[in-house]
């Protein structure tokens, strides 16, 4: 069985004041808040609302024009942007990308151990790839890759995930596989925060939501966010 770390401890993900600027366009304006340890949040708003670029923010992926993040220390943070930015002409398996999640364990240059290997099988058996480990993941469907982008995590064993839209274009079938997994993670104490435009599914799972409009309208219990997202 793949062993999961305690990450209860890891400490609260904080924003303070955070902007992010692409030139003279705001993206992200002054948005304050806290994810706990062990807590679960989507984010919602509209198309350009600033959510995408949220997470990118909290992972370090971008220059902030102000403003702070503070992320847990030593806690790692495993990210997943959406499928756009995923290069599927790589040549690479399955196996092989899921495997990546364990590379922490063999270093850049080194090859894949059979202890990995082994995880790497037993992480895409979860998400039910376990018959298509030799496949090229350029040949997967939607729904095949984000379960295999999801064993890759498996095998990262962060402290904190971040999802961005991570059931777009995927059958129900994926979405349900995908949302077992998730919560797996979030009752082992991680740190989960998603990016959905599902709102049956953050009624139904998410304990706490964010609001973005480029700020931050509502930061809070889910039935009271997503009475603000109506209004």
């Amino acid at each position: 069985m793949v062993q999961a770390r305690d990450n209860r401890e890891a400490g609260p993900i904080v924003l303070h004041e955070v902007t992010v600027r692409y030139g003279l366009q705001v993206a992200l304006e002054r948005v304050s808040g806290q994810f706990p340890p062990a807590s679960l949040t989507a984010v919602v708003g509209a198309n350009g609302a600033g959510k995408s670029t949220l997470l990118a923010a909290i992972a370090g992926g971008l220059r902030l024009a102000g403003g702070s993040v503070q992320r847990p220390i030593g806690g790692l943070l495993g990210f997943l942007p959406q499928r756009a930015a995923v290069d599927t002409s790589y040549p690479v398996t399955v196996a092989e990308l899921v495997a990546l999640g364990g590379w922490r364990q063999f270093g850049a240059f080194r090859a894949i151990p059979a202890s990995v290997r082994a995880r790497a099988t037993e992480a895409a058996a979860i998400v039910g790839l376990h018959g298509n480990l030799e496949r090229r993941i350029g040949a997967l469907s939607t729904g095949e890759l984000q379960r295999a982008l999801f064993a890759r995590l498996i095998l990262e064993d962060p402290a904190a995930i971040l999802l961005d839209e991570p059931f777009a274009a995927v059958d129900a079938q994926t979405t349900t596989v995908l949302m077992d997994q998730l919560i797996r993670w979030y009752r082992d104490g991680r740190t989960l925060i998603v990016v959905l435009h599902d709102l049956a599914l953050v009624r139904a799972w998410f304990p706490t939501t964010v609001v973005l409009a480029r700020r931050c309208l509502f930061w809070g219990p889910t039935e009271s966010a997503l009475r603000v997202l109506a209004t």
